[in-house]
């Protein structure tokens, strides 16, 4: 829970930085507050969290991304945000070397992937059709269920990273509050590994993902 906050504390100071402090008038904000609650953030941290953005320290995050690969051959796509890039670099890359992965320079992997907005959205009286056919128009590329982390029904929309805001919107028009909001690198294609050699890219992926200054990695393991 720790993580989840400091990951969605960073959302928020990088989206006030950017569109100012006004939900109303800044997605990206409004999607870092839905996914604070999502988390179970208390409100308080919310509120913080966009005043010291608003001004009130000076501590300003740069968004990076790595790319290599896991052993096996396993790309993988590390994204972080940091108030120190020599820091984080010198632990991502400590970490792929620990865990016998290979840390490769921008473009390496990247290719393999396309960023998409991804947004989850509780399946209870919603039409599924119908709501592909609202969203089609705006920039939806794929609709469809999935389990989320506990083991519920949710429905995922995704679209180009460019039809984020478009998507967002037209989600917001029809009153639905998305569980959650993410920029995401999807791969088209996907990598089948033995259990034992599954769990060794697992491994690193795990220590990457509790780096304090990583908030996501992707990657193409089935």
């Amino acid at each position: 829970m720790a993580k989840a906050f400091t990951r969605v504390s960073k959302e928020i100071v990088i989206a006030v930085k950017a569109g100012g402090p006004d939900p109303d008038a800044n997605p990206a904000l409004r999607r870092a507050i839905q996914n604070g609650r999502a988390a179970n953030m208390p409100k308080d941290k919310i509120d913080a969290a966009i005043k010291r953005a608003s001004g009130q320290t000076d501590v300003n995050y740069e968004v990076l991304l790595y790319e290599g690969y896991a052993p096996h051959g396993v790309p993988i796509i590390v994204e972080a945000a940091t108030d120190n890039p020599t820091r984080t670099a010198a632990n991502v890359r400590s970490i792929f070397k620990k865990y016998n992965g290979n840390l490769g320079s921008t473009g390496s992997v990247g290719f393999l992937f396309k960023r998409m907005g991804v947004f989850r959205i509780a399946p209870e009286g919603i039409n599924i059709e119908e709501l592909e056919l609202d969203l089609i128009d705006h920039g939806l590329e794929e609709l469809g269920e999935s389990t989320g982390e506990k083991g519920e029904k949710v429905i995922v929309a995704r679209c180009l990273f460019n039809h984020f805001g478009q998507l967002q919107s037209a989600i917001e028009a029809r009153k639905i509050v998305p569980l959650g909001f993410a920029s995401e690198y999807i791969s088209e294609t996907f990598t089948e590994l033995p259990n034992e050699q599954a769990t060794e890219v697992l491994e690193l992926v795990d220590a990457l993902e509790q780096d304090d200054d990583v908030q996501n990695v992707f990657h193409n393991l089935k």
